[in-house]
Order: C-alpha cells, then structure tokens, then sequence
C-alpha cells in the first residue's frame, strides 16, 4: 500500500544543514497498522507528514496504491490527499462547528450532495458511538470524544490510508484503550492502512502489526511486533521495551547480587505453558532461581519473561543455557555492573 524509498528531509538554519529524515525507506502493508516509535526528535513526526507532503521531502520517494506521491502537482495532489486521512496529538477540530458539521466538512470539500453527506455521517456517529453528541460542539467534549471525532473526519472520504500523529499523547489510559480499540475497528471493518506515529511503546504493542524504531532520522530496526519484543536488536529498542508493563516491576537487575549466572528468558504463548524450565533443570542438572517475571498481552499473543539464576557447573549451565535456546526461549544473559 505504502512504499517509501531512500527519503530524506533537511532543515537549513543559517550554515547548518539538519537531516529530520535520512536515506528512510519502508512498506506498509494493505489493512496493516504500522507504528514508527522513537524519542521526541527522532523525526517520526516529519516523516508521516512527508507521506501525504504536508512537509516536502528533499530527496526519495512515495509510493501510495501505486501513485508516487513525490511526482505530483499541485491539482494531483489535493486529488490524492482523498485517499490519505490524518488525525493529530491535538484533535484540530473546527471549533465553531458541531460535530456533525466537523464530521461533514471533507465530505462538503468534496462535492457529496446533502443526502449522501446525511448518511454518511450517521453511519460514522454510530461507528465511533457519538449520536448523542451529533450537535454538541468540541468545546464540550472530552478529550477521547474529540479525537473520536477526528477520526470520523479523517475517514469520512474512506481513504485508504490513515496517518495517526501521538494521536493518543494526551489522552488518559481509559480514552486512549478506546482510541486503539477505534482504529483497530477502521482496519477491520474499512480495511485501511495505518500508520501510526508513537513515543509510548505501551500503545505500539497494543495495537500495531509491525514497529520501526525511528532514532536520529533514521529507522535502526522493524519487525513484527512479537519479534521486537522477544529478540530487539537495538540498545533503542531495549530501552524502549523496558518502559512497558511486560517486564518485571522489581529494581533493575544486577548480576553481580547473585551467586550464580543471570539470565533474561523470554518466550512466546506456546512456550509460556511448557514446564520447560522444571525439565531443564532434571536434564541438565542444575538449579533454577525465578528472581522475577511478568507475562503480557502484544497485539494478539502472549509474551512473557523471565529473569532466572542458574547454578551449576560451568559446563552444565552452558548445556543449561542452549537447551533453553533449542527449545525457542530467547536467552540474554544480564551482565554483572561495574562497582
């Protein structure tokens, strides 16, 4: 659906030339959510906005259904801007309008008569659950309310594509488990693209298909989301992970506590109901220590982990350590801290 090739952006302030966004390249899938997490700074933001060229990219190229983006002129583009819906950290809602009107306004830029706009709307109020607040204006809304509104707009045109910008940043826990829970829904039922611009890793694994991690304008690392959270390459990407309620809530672990060698297990839903480790311990003949754990929801599996200490002879707890590793249990070993 979304190709983009060796795209760049660069910001000139007086002599210095910045790269937001340097030499990125990526594809999103049809009817995928597709989340580019990072630091503030990273450059996510500007990247989504090249997508549909509300930031003009300097070099590269965007491919969306087919249609190189990069490649078209003014008219061109404001015919495809149709097919790419966007919603923002701040809802960007017309605040003199009511929400039927906010809903409508796309639908009213793009020539539908009155009838098709009056259904179309009452189709998106029932979708995002806002009939009731069919003519209440945004200054009495909720925060969850306003960027459900938002994303009534974005796809009132059905679009194939919808950019999502910290679209829930600044919203609580409970509105921003509904916001998921609505885009998830636009895929399902409108098979659109999403992609989806984040700083909270919690929000990437709730929701999204595949994650690239975004640092210094360039993506370091992208898989699915099962992948990045049970074998994250990037030091990023640890740090990252290590936010989210999936690992232990215990202090940081320090090897140098323990008697024995110290290690970080994690494993898929298959092997969170093996007795791999009672097994490990009887053929392998060494002694197991749970130190801490947790198992969590990502996306639509089970992750869990694991810090243990293993005790035994050198050569058993290699044998330790690779009969976990053959049995799919990623094996890190938690290094000791320098005192």
């Amino acid at each position: 659906m979304i190709k983009i090739a060796g795209l760049t952006k660069i910001y000139r302030v007086g002599d210095r030339v910045f790269k937001a966004v340097d030499d990125v390249s990526l594809s999103v899938n049809r009817s995928e959510i597709f989340g580019i997490i990072g630091l503030s700074g990273a450059g996510k933001s500007t990247l989504i906005r090249c997508i549909n060229r509300l930031e003009e990219p300097d070099e590269g190229q965007i491919l969306v259904d087919g249609v190189n983006i990069t490649a078209c002129n003014r008219h061109e583009l404001y015919e495809q801007r149709r097919d790419i819906g966007m919603i923002f950290q701040n809802f960007n809602l017309f605040q003199q309008k009511n929400v039927f009107e906010n809903i409508a306004y796309p639908l009213r830029i793009a020539g539908r008569n009155k009838a098709e706009i009056k259904e179309r709307v009452e189709e998106l109020l029932d979708f995002v659950m806002l009939r009731e607040k069919k003519f209440a204006y945004p200054t009495s809304l909720s925060g969850g309310q306003k960027q459900r509104v938002a994303i009534a707009r974005a796809i009132a045109t059905n679009p194939k594509v919808l950019l999502s910008d910290e679209s829930t940043s600044a919203l609580d826990p409970a509105s921003t488990a509904q916001i998921l829970d609505l885009l998830r829904k636009t895929v399902d039922v409108y098979g659109t693209s999403v992609v989806l611009i984040t700083h909270q890793m919690e929000v990437a694994k709730d929701i999204c298909d595949r994650i690239a991690v975004m640092e210094n304008g360039k993506i370091i690392e992208e898989n699915d989301v099962e992948t990045l959270f049970r074998r994250p390459k990037t030091r990023l990407a640890q740090n990252l992970i290590k936010t989210v309620a999936v690992t232990t809530e215990e202090a940081p672990i320090n090897a140098s506590d323990y008697e024995g060698s110290v290690y970080r297990l994690s494993y898929d839903e298959k092997g969170a109901g093996t007795p791999v480790l009672s097994r490990c311990i009887v053929d392998c003949k060494v002694d197991i220590n749970i130190i801490a754990g947790n198992i969590s929801k990502v996306t639509n599996t089970s992750v869990g982990y694991l810090y243990v200490e293993i005790l035994g002879e050198r050569q058993n707890t290699e044998q330790a350590v690779k009969y976990l590793r053959d049995r799919g249990v990623v094996v890190q070993e938690v290094q000791h801290e320098l005192g």
